[in-house]
């Protein structure tokens, strides 16, 4: 066995504990307070690993924790390893549902997506340096504090710490069984429109009423219909309101979208179609907020360069070969892909049940993937 996998192998339920430790310190996104809780366990095992850590502010929401950890050439561009500490559920989830182990199966809130990621970058870590294998360049490990929304408040130093690095690995869960490394990702768009129109009694002189809501149908069927599936591109009226009461024609509406796109082109095509919806009735008046709020990361030949060593890596530690997917949900790895920076995304754990009740990770998996990530810095 690879020396990297045996210690790994070794050290398996000192990452179990780790993960039980991790998962129990709930991180809603909405809590700054107990993400910076949860930061403070990845900031002293980061510390006990010998790396100088700091605290980065990101306005609003938690401190990221950033970690680095010194390379064979100290002036290398680095390898940046991005997670995040926040999860969607809300406080008082692991009081239901704590940190379980049954078998090689863990569960708990925040398990899969993504706290048994952030722990195997730490154990990919920790194993290079109980071998005495120095990286070859310097690591710079993040963990940000409110991916989860969106990554609103720490998008700045997420791309300030990938500007100019060798490349960015970005431990979100694995996709699927197999545990495929993610080679692309759609980039993700969240608009509200709101519809004005005027208010009329619907009994007594409708004529004198503009439909928002009749203006809203419209609209919708017009957003629907720039889907296209063969592009990779989806449009989707989530959430709708409008009007006050039956018999009143309704003065006001409002839809929220989700858009999904796989290139910059389509991003452009769908954003360009929703700035120039326009009502039926010249009375009525439609307004559009937001915007692509992350950009596709695309199959580049960095990224393809990346997955090929992922796979040198996995035949020299004698695992199977990983696949490669391209995934609808965005992640940071959007946005360093998007500055150029070489990016592979699916890094992380392999298990299932992101956002859901079944979350769960397969710990005795934990190891090689862990050592799939050590040997994968060795080799950039």
């Amino acid at each position: 066995m690879d020396p990297l996998l045996g210690w790994l192998q070794e050290h398996r339920a000192d990452m179990i504990a780790a993960l039980a430790a991790l998962v129990d310190a709930e991180s809603p996104s909405d809590s700054p307070e107990h993400v910076e809780t949860a930061g403070d366990l990845l900031a002293r095992a980061a510390t006990d690993l010998g790396a100088r850590v700091d605290r980065v502010p990101c306005g609003r929401a938690a401190r990221a924790v950033r970690a680095r950890f010194d390379g064979a050439d100290a002036t290398a561009a680095p390898v940046v390893l991005i997670g995040h500490l926040d999860t969607v559920w809300p406080l008082g989830t692991v009081e239901a549902r704590p940190f379980t182990l049954d078998g090689h199966v863990a569960r708990g809130p925040g398990v899969f997506d993504m706290k048994a990621g952030l722990v195997q970058g730490l154990f990919a870590l920790a194993a290079l340096r109980a071998l005495g294998r120095t990286p070859p360049r310097p690591v710079v490990f993040l963990a940000t504090g409110d991916e989860e929304r969106g990554s609103l408040q720490s998008r700045p130093v997420v791309e300030a710490e990938a500007r100019g690095a060798a490349a960015a690995l970005i431990l979100e869960p694995a996709a699927g069984e197999r545990g495929a490394l993610k080679t692309g990702r759609k980039g993700v768009g969240l608009y509200t429109l709101r519809v004005t129109g005027r208010a009329a009694h619907a009994g007594l002189e409708p004529e004198k009423g503009v439909s928002a809501v009749e203006e809203m149908a419209r609209v919708i069927l017009a957003c629907h219909a720039l889907t296209d599936f063969g592009r990779g591109t989806t449009v989707n009226v989530g959430v709708v309101s409008g009007g006050t009461r039956p018999n009143v024609v309704a003065a006001e509406a409002r839809a929220d979208l989700d858009v999904r796109v796989s290139s910059r082109a389509e991003a452009d095509r769908v954003d360009a179609a929703i700035r120039a919806l326009r009502p039926a009735h010249p009375d009525a008046r439609i307004e559009v907020e937001g915007g692509l709020n992350r950009p596709p990361m695309e199959r580049t030949e960095g990224t393809a360069r990346l997955f090929s060593l992922a796979r040198r890596a996995a035949a020299d530690l004698g695992l199977p070969e990983p696949d490669e997917a391209s995934v609808g949900g965005g992640s940071d790895g959007n946005f360093t892909s998007a500055l150029g920076v070489p990016t592979l995304d699916g890094l992380g754990p392999i298990g299932d049940g992101a956002h859901a009740l079944h979350e769960h990770v397969r710990v005795d998996r934990m190891p090689e993937r862990a050592a799939l990530l050590a040997r994968l810095i060795e080799m950039i």
